[in-house]
C-alpha cells in the first residue's frame, strides 16, 4: 500500500490531472494540391533591451508556501497587451507579472520605449497578475486597461482591475464602480459587443479554484454554477457591467479550467461567437450567438475532436475563403525522445469513458479546426474538420500562445507558438522515479523542505518558440530556425503588432525569468509582397474602435478577410490595426467593411502598402 499511497500523495500535491489521431480523401487531395509559395527572404531580429528600453522581466521564485504544488498555475506566466493609449499612432506595450508588478511602455518611435508604469498608476504590485486587455470601455475614444488577477490572497489588490484612461498618460482604478472586481482565478477578459447595442460587453475566462481530479468524469457538473468563480459573461449597462452568464447560457462551473478565450464570427451571420479552450478533462466550449441575448454551446456537434489540455487559441481565416479557422495549443513534443519521456497517453477505455460522460473526444496534441461552413440544412451551425496532423502543426512542445499572423505578407496567415516551462510537470522519469524516492525517504513527511526538494528536482523544459509558415491550403512548414525564432526561453503570453508602422508585424513575448522579447520583423525592401492596414473607428457608438468589424479586401479575383478582435492567443491582446498581406497583388479592387452593427460600407481607390483610417460616419480619413 505504501507505493500506492505515495503515488496518491504526489498526485494530490501536484494538483494536476494531466493526461495525456478523421481525414477524408478530399482533404488529402486538397493538401497535396496546395500552392507552393515562393520563398521570401524575411527574418526576425531579437532586439536588445538596452536599446529598446523594455526591461520588464517576469521573475518567479518558488517558496515553501507558494510553489507549483501549492498553486497549480504557478508557471502559467504573464501577458502582453498592445494598443495606442495616447492616440499618437504608435503601438504601446503592457506586460503583466506574477511576483513582480506590471509595466506599461510608451512607444517613442524607432523601437524606443519609455516605462511610464508608476506615474500611469497601473503597476499592480503585490498580487498575481494574469491576462490583460486594452479596450475603450467607457466610449471616450481612448483605450482603457483591464487586468485579470489570480493566485492566493495577498497584500496587494486581489480583485480584477479596470483602469480608465484619463487621457493624460494616467489611469484611474474604476473596478468597483463598474462592477468587475471579481476575486476568482481569472485568466483573461475578451471585450466585444455580443448584443449589438453599440457598447462593449466582455467574457471573463477563469480557472477553477478546486484541485483537479476530485470530481472527474461526473455527468452534469458543467451545468452547476460555481459561486466562487467560474466563467462569466458581463453586459455593459452604460456605466456598469452586470453578470448575465446564466440567462445567456454561459457555463460557469467548477470544472471550467479556461486558459484561452477567442471571439469571432464563426458562422458568418454577423454576430460575435465565443471559443473557450479548457485545460484538463473538461472539453472546450464553442458558443454560437443566438442573436437574442443568448448563446448555444455546440462543440459536440461542430467539432469531431479537440485538444485534451487546451491552452491558448486563435481564430482567423487561413485559406482565404471567408470562414475563420480555429487553432488550439497543447503539449505534444516534436522530438521522439521527449514524446517517450514526457507524455502519458490515455488508454482507449479512459477516452471512451470520457466521451460517454459528456467530455467529448480529446487528444494530446495541437488541433487545427478547418471551417467547412454551415451544416447542410442548418442555417446557423458550422462544422469543422480537424487537420492539425495533416497540416503539420500538431506538435510544438509545451505550448501556450498560438497566434495567426502573416509574417511575410504573402497573403496567407502563419502560426506562431510560444513554448516552455521552468519545471516540467509532465516528465515521466520525475513522476516515476525521483518524486517517489524523495517521498519514500526516511522522515519525508517530517521534512519542512519536502516541497522545495520536490520542486528543485523537477527538470526544466527550456525550448524556443515555434513558427509555422503557411504554404497555402492548410499546408505548413516549421521554420523557426530559418526565421530567427531560436532563443531558448520559457515563454507564455505573446502578441503581434506593427511597432514602427513599416507594414511588417513584430512579435512581442513575455517569458519567465528572462527579459521581455521584441522580435523585429525584417522584410527586405525589394520584397514583392504587398500589404494593407486598417484603423477603424465608429464615432456614432460607444464601441469607438469598432470591435467586431469585418474587412474584406478584393484583389484580382482573390478575397482577403479579417476581423477586429484584439484578444488572441494566451492571456494577451494584439495591435488594433487590421493587417492583411496581399501577396504579389499590385492593386486593390475594392474593400468592404462590415461594421459591428451589421451595416456595411464599400470603398475603392485604396492603395497597396498603405495604412488606411476609416470611420463609420465620416468614411475614409486619409
Amino acid at each position: 500500500m505504501l507505493p500506492f499511497f505515495l503515488g496518491m500523495f504526489h498526485s494530490y500535491l501536484l494538483m494536476e490531472d494531466i493526461r495525456c489521431v478523421k481525414k477524408p480523401l478530399v482533404l488529402f487531395l486538397i493538401f497535396l494540391s496546395g500552392c507552393q509559395l515562393r520563398e521570401v527572404n524575411q527574418k526576425f531580429e531579437l532586439l536588445n533591451s538596452d536599446n529598446t528600453g523594455v526591461k520588464f522581466e517576469n521573475r518567479l521564485e518558488p517558496t515553501f508556501r507558494f510553489n507549483a504544488y501549492t498553486f497549480r498555475n504557478f508557471y502559467n506566466g504573464g501577458a502582453v497587451a498592445l494598443g495606442d493609449i495616447n492616440n499618437d499612432g504608435l503601438v504601446d506595450l503592457y506586460f503583466t507579472g506574477n511576483q513582480v508588478g506590471n509595466s506599461l511602455y510608451l512607444n517613442k518611435g524607432d523601437f524606443k520605449f519609455e516605462d511610464i508604469s508608476k506615474r500611469a498608476g497601473v503597476n499592480c504590485v503585490g498580487v498575481w497578475n494574469t491576462g490583460a486587455t486594452l479596450a475603450d470601455v467607457n466610449g471616450d475614444g481612448y483605450l482603457d486597461i483591464f487586468v485579470c488577477k489570480s493566485g492566493p490572497p495577498s497584500e496587494g489588490v486581489r480583485y480584477n482591475q479596470l483602469f480608465i484612461n484619463n487621457r493624460d498618460l494616467t489611469f484611474t482604478d474604476a473596478s468597483f464602480e463598474w462592477g468587475v472586481a471579481d476575486i476568482g482565478l481569472s485568466i483573461q477578459a475578451a471585450f466585444f459587443d455580443y448584443d449589438r447595442d453599440g457598447d462593449l460587453d466582455f467574457y471573463l475566462s477563469s480557472n477553477s479554484n478546486r484541485p483537479v481530479g476530485f470530481f472527474d468524469l461526473f455527468e452534469g457538473k458543467r451545468e452547476v454554477r460555481d459561486a466562487a468563480g467560474g466563467n462569466k459573461l458581463y453586459r455593459n449597462e452604460g456605466t456598469r457591467f452586470v453578470d448575465v452568464s446564466e440567462e445567456a447560457n454561459i457555463y460557469g462551473s467548477s470544472i471550467g479550467y479556461g486558459l484561452g478565450v477567442s471571439i469571432a464570427d464563426i458562422n458568418k451571420d454577423g454576430w460575435s461567437d465565443i471559443y473557450v479552450s479548457n485545460d484538463f478533462f473538461e472539453k472546450d466550449y464553442l458558443y454560437l450567438n443566438q442573436r437574442n441575448g443568448t448563446f448555444k454551446e455546440v462543440s459536440d456537434v461542430s467539432l469531431k475532436s479537440m485538444s485534451l489540455g487546451s491552452m491558448g487559441a486563435d481564430i482567423a481565416d487561413l485559406n482565404n475563403d471567408g470562414y475563420p479557422e480555429i487553432f488550439v495549443t497543447e503539449m505534444l513534443p516534436k522530438e521522439q525522445q521527449d514524446l517517450k519521456s514526457k507524455i502519458a497517453f490515455e488508454t482507449y477505455n479512459k477516452q471512451s469513458e470520457n466521451n460517454a460522460k459528456g467530455y467529448h473526444y480529446q487528444y494530446n496534441r495541437n488541433v487545427l479546426q478547418w471551417n467547412m461552413g454551415l451544416i447542410p440544412n442548418d442555417t446557423n451551425t458550422v462544422f469543422f474538420s480537424e487537420v492539425g496532423r495533416l497540416a503539420g502543426v500538431e506538435a510544438s512542445d509545451w505550448s501556450w500562445s498560438g497566434l495567426f499572423l502573416d509574417i511575410d505578407n504573402d497573403g496567407y496567415r502563419d502560426i506562431f507558438v510560444s513554448n516552455g516551462i521552468p519545471k516540467d510537470l509532465l516528465d515521466q522519469d520525475y513522476i516515476t522515479y525521483f518524486a517517489p524516492s524523495v517521498l519514500n525517504s526516511k522522515d519525508a513527511f517530517k521534512d519542512s523542505t519536502l516541497l522545495l526538494k520536490l520542486i528543485n528536482g523537477m527538470p526544466a523544459h527550456v525550448t524556443h518558440s515555434a513558427l509555422f509558415r503557411s504554404k497555402g491550403e492548410m499546408n505548413f512548414e516549421y521554420v523557426s530556425q530559418e526565421k530567427g525564432i531560436l532563443v531558448p526561453s520559457f515563454s507564455n503570453g505573446a502578441a503581434y503588432g506593427d511597432l514602427n508602422n513599416d507594414g511588417a508585424l513584430e512579435l512581442i513575448v513575455n517569458p519567465i525569468n528572462q527579459k521581455a522579447m521584441i522580435y523585429r520583423n525584417i522584410i527586405p525592401k525589394n520584397n514583392a509582397s504587398a500589404y494593407v492596414q486598417f484603423s477603424l473607428t465608429d464615432t456614432s457608438r460607444k464601441n469607438t474602435f469598432a470591435l467586431g468589424a469585418q474587412v474584406d479586401v478584393f484583389c484580382g479575383g482573390e478575397r482577403f478577410y479579417a476581423e477586429l478582435y484584439p484578444v488572441r492567443g494566451y492571456l494577451s491582446s494584439v495591435d488594433y490595426k487590421i493587417h492583411i498581406g496581399l501577396g504579389t497583388h499590385k492593386k486593390i479592387d475594392s474593400v468592404k467593411v462590415t461594421w459591428p452593427s451589421g451595416e456595411w460600407s464599400k470603398y475603392k481607390n485604396i492603395l497597396i502598402n498603405s495604412q488606411v483610417r476609416v470611420d463609420k460616419v465620416n468614411g475614409l480619413l486619409n
